[in-house]
């Protein structure tokens, strides 16, 4: 009997530990989703920059999958924003431009948002830093760590490193999987707010100081580039303008990477390092003309780190295409969280995580609406492995600069020059552009020559442009009338 008692004893002991081994390694994992204001591919050591100094996302990287075919939907910081957090393009979740100040873009009540289905699912939900989407019962988290001004020259979004800090005790306390926004201001342009809330970005012949200021930032060790140092890309003039200027963007993104090494330090230290999804991705491309608010490729080909844990490869270079429409079907699948009869515009990538040729991610579309409520200059796109096509929509209108763009020290040097042209491209080809732009990205990437009138490409055109308007067709696009009146 005692050894019959002490048989049923070990069997139940070994169920318990079978049982809770078992819940420990299906547990859903924390995800870290971390976004920074437009940061491009051209600023990256594991992206191919040698000057830039970012050990931390390098390690990252290294540790995980690195896309090299990323693309953001909408080179324009709210509603790309929304797009990540939706998985919709914004002309269908109705944040077609910038949501802060008079600009007051809102996204539909229908919407259902990445936080809000994560808290449905279990998981305790928290942002920090830069938020710019609304209204916040669409965007809702649980915990709101930190405010989060738009382009406030005062943000905690200028020291990522401050942010780690404060976002220390939701990352040890909670016993639930977390769910982290974690958004930087930086590398965006510095610039003043006057009472009425316009920001003014003026630089008095200066180049702008991308949030660096000459005190630094508490914990932050300061980083700094000397014009002669950096890699102007091609899009870009090189001139003493640009360079001064990069430097200033250089430092910035040191900035954000020193705060991605606070953060996973605070990971490590709690022990969730190895449970924990982290996401890096920025908004849009770099802030200078030629890249934010366009679709050209230095506007929305973006970098894309992505360590999951689970998986068993390591250090992987990802060139299937996706874009960030996709990022809240992945993040829900990763966290086996994808509701019923989704309906999302984007689809989970969580395979490429796993495998380099992974076949079917060979295109991605683009939709951008607005960006300034000033700036209307809507444009659709479709990007394939070698071709991409842009729809301009208001092709009749000047191309409207944003005010930290057509008012930086960069562009203002190439109009004071006398400049025909800005990088590789002329100035009264970027202010003025036909309906249509075909660029070979393979033969030409700095997307110079529009084949779009040329008879060789007929096919590929109307081939791609047939793609074009069945995207807006079954995206629901408001701007596909267009098609019926012109």
């Amino acid at each position: 009997m005692i050894y019959k008692r002490c048989y049923f004893t070990l069997l139940f002991m070994w169920l318990h530990m079978v049982s809770a081994w078992s819940q420990g390694n299906t547990a859903k994992p924390n995800i870290i989703l971390l976004i920074a204001d437009d940061h491009g591919t051209d600023a990256l050591g594991c992206y191919g920059n040698p000057v830039i100094q970012t050990p931390n996302l390098d390690q990252l990287a290294a540790e995980g999958v690195r896309f090299t075919n990323a693309f953001c939907t909408s080179a324009s910081c709210s509603p790309s924003r929304t797009v990540i957090l939706s998985g919709l393009h914004n002309h269908a979740n109705g944040m077609y431009g910038l949501e802060h100040s008079y600009h007051h873009f809102n996204s539909f009540a229908h919407v259902q948002s990445l936080p809000v289905l994560l808290a449905k699912a279990g998981y305790q939900t928290a942002r920090i830093g830069k938020f710019h989407v609304a209204p916040e019962e669409v965007y809702a988290f649980q915990n709101v760590l930190s405010g989060g001004k738009a382009n406030d020259p005062t943000s905690l979004g200028r020291n990522a490193v401050q942010m780690a800090e404060l976002s220390k005790d939701f990352i040890t306390s909670t016993t639930k999987p977390f769910f982290l926004y974690f958004a930087t201001d930086d590398p965006h342009r510095s610039n003043k707010v006057f009472p009425n809330g316009e920001p003014d970005f003026g630089t008095a012949g200066e180049p702008n100081s991308f949030g660096n200021r000459q005190e630094g930032y508490p914990g932050v060790k300061q980083v700094t580039y000397q014009p002669g140092q950096v890699l102007v890309p091609p899009f870009l003039p090189d001139t003493k303008e640009s360079r001064a200027e990069l430097a200033q963007y250089y430092q910035a993104v040191s900035r954000v990477d020193q705060g991605v090494g606070k953060l996973i330090t605070y990971l490590k230290a709690a022990g969730k390092y190895e449970n924990t999804i982290i996401i890096y991705l920025s908004d849009n491309g770099v802030a200078f003309p030629g890249a934010k608010t366009t679709l050209y490729e230095a506007g929305i080909k973006l970098p894309c780190i992505i360590r999951n844990p689970g998986s068993k490869r390591k250090g992987i270079v990802q060139n299937g295409m996706v874009s960030w429409a996709d990022i809240t079907p992945t993040i829900l699948d990763l966290a086996g969280a994808i509701p019923a009869n989704p309906t999302f515009h984007g689809r989970s990538f969580r395979k490429l995580l796993e495998e380099e040729h992974v076949s079917g991610w060979d295109e991605v579309y683009a939709s951008h609406s607005l960006h300034e409520i000033t700036m209307y200059y809507p444009m659709r796109a479709v990007r394939t492995r070698q071709y991409k096509l842009i729809y301009n929509i208001a092709h009749q209108l000047p191309f409207p600069l944003a005010l930290d763009l057509v008012k930086s020290f960069t562009w203002q040097g190439s109009l004071q020059a006398g400049s025909a042209k800005f990088g590789k491209r002329r100035i009264e080809a970027f202010l003025h552009r036909p309906q249509f732009e075909l660029y070979d990205i393979e033969k030409d990437p700095d997307e110079i020559h529009n084949l779009a009138d040329n008879a060789q490409y007929k096919a590929i055109f109307n081939q791609l442009l047939q793609k074009l308007k069945q995207f807006q067709q079954q995206t629901h696009d408001p701007w596909i009338h267009k098609w019926e009146y012109e």
